[in-house]
């Protein structure tokens, strides 16, 4: 049984729930029309049911709401539908953070004012997957809402899908991308080469700098040890690597793994030259 506590529009509905005493939006069509506060209601049958965070866990989940435009709140809905579509489970809780930051890019869109995202291509090739959904959630937010978001948005909007898809909070993620972008950056430098963001080498490289620092936040490490073999047969490689754990053991501010050496540098060198492993 629900409480309602605020029709968002005909197909959206903010409810109480008496048995868990949590708070729910219920999305559907139809499921608000002719529907009024305070009013209870019985389960609906075809609603989506959407649990609730907010950016500030003091912040009331009313106040949030009313502070969005309910259309924003449709779109996100229709996104983490397309989420669905891709992934067997999405965590509906991302609803009102994607929203808000919709509002706020449509608002940006608007005004002609971007925030540039330079990590949009790092994240493009880290999150393939979740990319794509966001890359069908701005023709979403276009045909919903009629704004225009730019590829840099794309690359904001990923990273709440993929928040969807994991523990990671979204600031974590970026940060993550970040020293992933600066490792790919100290490697270019190390071997005065762009590597090819195209290669299935890049992706595996890109894909295991991601794994590398997780493994680092939460003091794991790999149990393959190919030190000896690099610093015997690749010692330049070898360095480089060096470098880039040095680096991400700096930012993490925790002691990457000795093993994580070698075998980044297995890594790096499949990318510099694909010949020689």
């Amino acid at each position: 049984m629900y409480r309602i506590i605020k029709v968002l529009n005909n197909n959206g509905i903010l409810v109480y729930h008496n048995e868990t005493g949590r708070e729910l939006i219920l999305m559907g069509n139809g499921v608000g029309f002719g529907k009024k506060p305070t009013q209870q209601i019985e389960d609906m049958p075809g609603a989506k049911v959407y649990s609730l965070v907010t950016r500030q866990k003091q912040q009331s989940v009313l106040k949030v709401v009313n502070g969005i435009q309910p259309g924003f709140i449709e779109a996100a809905g229709r996104i983490i539908e397309e989420a669905e579509k891709v992934f067997s489970e999405v965590n509906h809780e991302i609803l009102l953070p994607m929203a808000d930051h919709i509002a706020l890019a449509a608002k940006r869109a608007k005004e002609n004012r971007q925030i540039p995202n330079p990590f949009t291509p790092d994240i493009r090739v880290l999150f393939s997957k979740e990319y794509t959904v966001a890359i069908r959630g701005r023709d979403i937010i276009r045909e919903m809402m009629g704004y225009e978001i730019s590829d840099d948005e794309v690359g904001f909007l990923t990273l709440h899908i993929h928040a969807g898809l994991s523990d990671e909070q979204v600031s974590v993620t970026l940060d993550t991308t970040r020293i992933i972008n600066e490792g790919i950056r100290m490697i270019e430098k190390g071997f005065s080469q762009k590597l090819q963001e195209d290669s299935l080498a890049y992706t595996r490289l890109m894909s295991h700098l991601y794994y590398m620092v997780a493994r680092t936040r939460n003091g794991e490490s790999t149990k393959v040890d190919f030190n000896d073999f690099i610093f015997t047969n690749y010692p330049e490689t070898g360095r480089v690597a060096e470098m880039v754990c040095s680096y991400m053991g700096n930012e993490l501010k925790k002691p990457v793994a000795k093993e994580e050496i070698g075998f980044l540098a297995i890594h790096i060198q499949r990318v510099i030259s694909p010949e020689t492993l």
